[in-house]
């Protein structure tokens, strides 16, 4: 009886030291995980106080806005910031930064929704394993690699086909830029396809809809929040993207409509010129200004999304 008292007591005290254990183990891994979420939030508010701070001499400081002002960015659509008469037109970087972004969008939307249709719906199981590793492996290729792809190879090959004037443009950069979203896209519609539950699936099988109806019909509507949320998510990074368009696109601030003529974006701008810019000057402040309007660009945008996916939401779940 002794024994048996004296073990039971021992395995009490263990039973108590290793909660106390857990408890601690698990306090300091929430502090961990608390610490680096407040770090990574501190870290991107001080990117955006940096950014803000030296475009705000645009909007403030009389010498700056004698030479660049908001009125001067639309007022003239030439862009020009090192010459005797300095002139920053945002206009055509506007402009090309859009006709790149919905060229890519073009290829990018149909391929990606596309693919993640035939893998969740269509495809054997080890054709899946295969398709959806090798797609989403399209999202490690460094950007600068992709650009130069785009200029040795996809440029000269759509100036051989189209003829265009240009070797380099909108359409070229385009093109290159969806390989880079296209990863995005895919793994969110496909992992959005995939957890629709499978009984609506079934259940539109047996009132006698085909596999192909029952996909677009069924599955692709009720996963259509996760699919819109991956497209954002694909748009701000084809709005931020820098080295594809700078390599690909020709970089000239040309404004035109044609999407086989050069154009030069926003963020490729920011690229080519900031490494030497004069620090203070009023070049260095628009640069910065072009780069908080593609922050407050990018901030509307997934505002929006983040509102329409909560009304499809509420729209699948019967509240509105």
């Amino acid at each position: 009886m002794e024994n048996s008292k004296t073990i039971e007591k021992k395995q009490q005290a263990e039973s108590i030291i290793f909660k106390r254990r857990f408890r601690l183990s698990e306090f300091i891994i929430e502090k961990i995980i608390f610490l680096s979420s407040f770090l990574a939030i501190l870290g991107v508010v001080l990117i955006f106080f940096f950014i803000f701070k030296e475009a705000l001499p645009v909007l403030t400081s009389p010498e700056v806005k004698k030479e660049a002002s908001l009125k001067l960015f639309f007022s003239t659509v030439i862009w020009q910031p090192v010459s005797d008469f300095p002139r920053y037109g945002l206009i055509p970087l506007i402009v090309g930064t859009f006709k790149v972004v919905i060229v890519a969008l073009f290829f990018s939307i149909p391929l990606s929704v596309g693919a993640a249709i035939y893998t969740s719906e269509f495809a054997p199981v080890r054709l899946k394993e295969f398709i959806k590793p090798i797609v989403e492996i399209l999202a490690g290729i460094p950007s600068v690699v992709l650009g130069f792809f785009a200029l040795m190879v996809m440029a000269s090959f759509f100036h051989s086909i189209f003829h265009s004037t240009m070797r380099l443009n909108a359409f070229n950069a385009g093109v290159a830029l969806s390989f880079a979203i296209i990863p995005v896209i895919y793994s969110l519609a496909e992992d959005s396809l995939n957890s629709v539950p499978r009984s609506l699936k079934e259940a539109s099988l047996a009132l006698g809809a085909n596999r192909w109806q029952t996909a677009f019909r069924v599955s692709l509507s009720v996963a259509m929040p996760g699919v819109l949320a991956g497209i954002i998510l694909g748009l701000g990074r084809a709005v931020g993207e820098t080295m594809i368009v700078l390599m690909a696109s020709g970089n000239a601030s040309m404004l035109s409509a044609n999407i086989f003529d050069s154009v030069r974006t926003m963020s490729a701008t920011i690229a080519a010129e900031l490494g030497e810019v004069v620090q203070g000057s009023a070049h260095y402040n628009v640069l910065f200004f072009i780069g908080a309007s593609l922050f407050v660009f990018t901030l509307i945008i997934n505002s929006l999304a983040h509102l329409v996916v909560r009304r499809l939401q509420r729209k699948l779940a019967g509240k509105v």
